[in-house]
């Protein structure tokens, strides 16, 4: 079976609406259509790269490689998960966590992106609390970094409810003009002390030494 060999395809996050999970070829295609429906008004752009100003059918074509890619290059140095995130059984989006040398760093950041009719339920702060607890009390993790254009309010409220402080700009070029983004970064005190979302995760230990996390184990203060 494929889990005897990629342990990853168990790795399971439940919170008390969503399931996130790597996605089968299946939910690509789902996803794929559903980045194609719209992720964001046209006249906005939230990522730095602007993937979807591309026609429909190449932001399908995208959107599945992207996945497929970041699951051949997965080493313990430089990872990223791109879950699937299902409410209710429905695919809605996805949620990125990614690492580079978390072994040493035990740093981690993250993305995402959710359909646009799935947005202003409070999706997008419940995947994103899933992931915190995957990296903070799963595999240890120190801190956690993630970024939003300055006129992001969206991203920027699920950020400050989940204790995120500000850490810094950058100064960016999207779409041909100059734009800022606001770093943010959240540290394992503050995290427990806004630690509000009950996140069961099963299927971790097998996946530990893919992903740097062998000498860390979950975190005493788990919950």
């Amino acid at each position: 079976m494929l889990i005897d060999h990629w342990p990853l395809a168990g790795l399971r996050l439940r919170t008390p609406r969503l399931e996130l999970r790597l996605p089968d070829d299946e939910d690509l295609a789902r996803m794929a259509e559903l980045a194609a429906e719209g992720v964001h008004p046209p006249e906005e752009m939230p990522f730095l790269v602007p993937w979807t100003d591309r026609p429909p059918h190449e932001q399908r074509l995208a959107t599945i490689q992207h996945h497929w890619a970041a699951r051949a290059s997965l080493a313990p140095e430089r990872w990223a998960l791109n879950l699937a995130v299902l409410a209710d059984g429905e695919l809605v989006g996805t949620q990125e966590l990614a690492a580079r040398d978390f072994a040493v760093l035990r740093e981690t950041s993250s993305g995402s992106w959710l359909g646009l009719p799935h947005q202003g339920r409070g999706i997008g702060t419940e995947m994103r609390a899933a992931v915190l607890e995957l990296a903070f009390a799963g595999l240890g993790a120190e801190q956690s970094v993630s970024g939003a254009m300055e006129d992001n309010a969206a991203s920027l409220r699920v950020s400050a409810k989940l204790g995120y402080e500000d850490d810094g700009v950058a100064r960016l070029v999207v779409r041909g003009r100059p734009v800022t983004e606001r770093r943010l970064r959240l540290t394992r005190e503050r995290w427990l002390a806004r630690r509000r979302t009950p996140v069961e995760i099963t299927g971790l230990e097998p996946c530990r030494a893919l992903l740097g996390a062998t000498g860390a184990g979950p975190a005493s203060d788990a919950g």
